[in-house]
């Protein structure tokens, strides 16, 4: 019998802790290798709440371990993190974990739309332009997808912005809901829906050329399998062999790419959330570097952090348990 530590899984697990302790680890260094620093940000020359009095500035840094060594810095905040205390805004003075909670549900739901919403798109189109291999409608999907793949989000969502929230009026400017409005249960939901509407779509876009690109390989990988043949002399149906044999068969590596796509479309959400002001993860990690508000800062790192690794871990186990062959 093999021993537990030669198992494929106990590697991947040593694999996934060692870069979640590197990560963190960068997580504590990054924000304060940036210039500035948090008390210099909130008392600075021109803020309401300057200070002039040095002792006043010694204090405030005591306060909060700022001039503290770097190394004893860095062993607190891994003794806090281990015992699930994220520590207390330095701008808000409102505890990292209970603005997290609060940022973090519209996170997961703008996230979770925009990949079920790509998914949908990439699938289908990526059936027709591989069954369809080499014609016009292939070449136009695949140049379309390509291009909208390669144009930065925050372009993207700046102009999907400008002409349906500002030119067509069809969508908010900005936000989850509309303030001081009350409304029935069906009315919130309708509410927050049309607020999402125009992000989800920029994130689906931002990642269903990945889905599409995939659907389009596997479907045409398979257009010459003896199966497909054999349908053809029964006289089958074109729609039947096209989605119930060849996109079935090709749908196993989007299936277990999607878990991935789920952590692309929560870092790449970050910069739509910030171009229409919707109340997640992102607008609280902007918010966190004007200020260079450390403990936000870090949480909100780590968050993103633990949420890509574990979509990543995720889609390994998925694609284990739909294909036997990556077992061995």
């Amino acid at each position: 019998m093999r021993a537990p530590w030669r198992s494929p899984a106990f590697g991947q697990v040593v694999t996934y802790a060692v870069t979640l302790f590197v990560l963190v680890s960068l997580n504590f260094l990054l924000p304060r290798v940036m210039p500035g620093g948090p008390i210099e940000a909130q008392l600075s020359i021109g803020s309401p709440t300057y200070v002039y009095d040095d002792e006043v500035r010694a204090e405030l840094s005591a306060y909060y371990g700022l001039d503290r060594p770097l190394g004893a810095q860095y062993v607190s905040y891994m003794a806090d993190l281990a015992r699930g205390d994220l520590g207390v805004s330095i701008t808000t003075r409102t505890p990292v974990s209970k603005l997290i909670g609060d940022h973090l549900p519209w996170t997961l739901l703008l996230s979770a739309t925009g990949v079920a919403i790509a998914t949908a798109v990439g699938f289908l189109a990526g059936v027709r332009a591989g069954w369809r291999r080499e014609r016009r409608s292939d070449s136009s999907l695949l140049a379309g997808f390509v291009a909208l793949q390669n144009m930065p989000s925050f372009v993207l969502a700046s102009l999907a912005l400008l002409l349906f929230a500002v030119q067509l009026g069809w969508f908010p400017l900005g936000g989850a809901r509309t303030p001081f409005s009350s409304y029935g249960s069906f009315g919130a939901v309708a509410d927050v829906a049309h607020h999402l509407v125009l992000p989800a779509l920029v994130v689906a876009t931002e990642i269903a050329a990945y889905q599409f690109l995939l659907t389009r390989a596997g479907v045409v990988s398979e257009l010459g399998a003896d199966y497909l043949v054999l349908g053809r002399v029964k006289g089958l149906k074109e729609r039947r062999l096209k989605y119930r044999y060849a996109a079935r068969n090709a749908m196993l590596p989007v299936v277990s790419n999607t878990a991935v796509q789920l952590g692309l479309a929560i870092t790449a959400g970050i910069f739509v959330e910030r171009v229409f002001a919707y109340p997640g993860v992102g607008s609280l990690l902007f918010g966190a570097i004007g200020s260079r508000d450390y403990p936000v800062l870090q949480g909100c790192f780590l968050v993103v952090t633990v949420l890509v690794l574990t979509m990543n871990a995720l889609a390994d186990v998925v694609y284990r348990r739909l294909d036997p062959r990556a077992r061995q």
